[in-house]
């Protein structure tokens, strides 16, 4: 008895392993690997200014030459370094005039600008508010309209600071690179 079941399991387990590697084996079409088409990838925004890198040229409207500026990733609001603040009202709104003076060539510029809002900006020697208008600025060719707070940042070693406000969906920051535009 033991030796006919030891005849049919033997002749069982040849069946599976002969099945087995001829499934391994074929040279059949069919079991080749499907060929997978190659799939584009685009990004899914385009960045205009490319990969920046923490300090970069910007040049402000009606001025000739560029201030060397901060790229800030951790600032929500561009900023700007003024002198001369005056408020006014024009037409019944608040308007602030300020000069810019490039610390580099000394080119300085009167701006009037409407007066959009005011924010408070937190300091480690305590809050100080600051008042936000549009600016129009130039960077690598792109020429863009912003929100910016105006700021005493004489203390400061860059005039400019550009925020989130502007590098989302501009720009990828490289902070090992710097002036990379032109």
């Amino acid at each position: 008895m033991y030796n006919k079941i030891h005849k049919v399991f033997s002749f069982f387990l040849m069946a599976i392993i002969i099945h087995m590697t001829s499934s391994c084996t074929t040279n059949s079409p069919k079991s080749l690997p499907a060929i997978i088409p190659a799939i584009e990838m685009k990004p899914k925004t385009s960045h205009p200014l490319g990969i920046i890198g923490g300090t970069e040229p910007v040049y402000l409207e009606g001025m000739v030459s560029p201030f060397i500026s901060r790229i800030d990733t951790g600032a929500q609001t561009s900023s700007i370094d003024v002198a001369k603040e005056k408020f006014f009202e024009r037409d019944g709104k608040r308007w602030v005039a300020f000069t810019i003076i490039n610390s580099e060539t000394n080119e300085s510029k009167v701006f009037e600008k409407v007066i959009e809002d005011q924010i408070a900006i937190k300091r480690v020697g305590g809050n100080e508010r600051r008042v936000i208008v549009v600016m129009d600025i130039k960077m690598g060719g792109q020429s863009i309209k912003e929100r910016f707070t105006l700021a005493e940042r004489e203390k400061f070693k860059y005039q400019i600071l550009i925020g989130r406000n502007i590098l989302n969906g501009r720009a990828i920051v490289d902070p090992a690179l710097n002036v990379t535009l032109k």
